[in-house]
């Protein structure tokens, strides 16, 4: 088997065996990883729906804003909407249309500033200003669910679109650069029928494949795939092997060993 020594053959010993470690080592405990991510948050939320709201300042002292151990959580919140500060969250996709979050203040009794998230409305295209419903005004009492901030991998700035400030990411904290608002971290998104609510913003997991046993399946499928690949070194291998050994010499016999048949019939002594 000298033959493995080979320049050829040992580039592909390394990729198939680098690969087939990959795929055990790091892609398919990833994929268990999010599932149990994805189980985790639908646990929380459950445990939230089946709880009623509380005032905020119960959960969350001022200045405190949202944990990642208080997300999904539902809280109550009396206070007036800020509309000069209203804010849009780009490129959001519902029911598979274009859509924007809409993000507006809210300045409490206390004096506490929280973003809230009203909700989903429609848009024409990714770059357009829909028409939104203004919050009302005066004091309001709201419930809304607790979340923590995302954060826009690229850390782009808002920007000013039809006289429409517009995020990449419903995120507090850029919301406070642009707006010189002192918003507490993480913000707020409204239950249905609320005041100032618009299309809700649904309460599901944020990990990717959100599904049940999405990744679940998808860690299996990397499982797979490394035992194919081991599964193929061998196979070609012992197909290096049979040639070498003058087992297989024509292409149709070749073609019957990759088909897995070991029934080649033996080249005929030549008299």
């Amino acid at each position: 088997m000298r033959f493995l020594l080979r320049p050829g053959w040992v580039a592909l010993v390394v990729a198939v065996i680098g690969f087939a470690v990959a795929c055990y080592t790091f892609l398919a405990p990833w994929q268990f990883g999010r599932e149990a991510q994805r189980e985790a948050q639908q646990q929380a939320i459950d445990a939230a729906e089946a709880t009623p709201p509380v005032p905020l300042a119960q959960l969350s002292p001022a200045g405190s804003g949202v944990t990642a151990a208080l997300e999904w959580r539902r809280v109550s919140i009396t206070g007036v909407f800020v509309p000069e500060a209203q804010t849009l969250v780009r490129l959001r996709v519902v029911d598979g249309a274009p859509a924007a979050e809409v993000l507006t203040p809210l300045r409490t009794d206390d004096g506490r500033m929280v973003l809230i998230d009203r909700g989903y409305v429609a848009t024409g295209s990714g770059a357009a200003v829909p028409t939104i419903a203004a919050p009302p005004s005066g004091q309001v009492t709201v419930a809304a669910r607790m979340r923590v901030d995302e954060t826009d991998p690229q850390a782009r700035p808002a920007v000013e679109i039809g006289g429409s400030r517009q995020v990449w990411a419903a995120d507090s904290r850029v919301v406070a650069a642009t707006t010189g608002l002192a918003l507490e971290p993480g913000y707020l998104t409204l239950l249905p029928g609320q005041p100032g609510v618009l299309q809700p913003v649904p309460a599901v997991p944020t990990a990717a494949g959100s599904a049940p046993f999405t990744n679940f399946s998808y860690a299996l499928q990397w499982l797979t795939f490394g035992a194919i690949a081991i599964f193929a070194l061998v196979w070609f291998v012992r197909l290096e092997l049979q040639q070498r050994s003058g087992r297989v010499r024509t292409r149709s016999e070749l073609r019957a060993a990759l088909a897995g048949d070991d029934e080649i019939n033996e080249p005929a002594e030549r008299p």
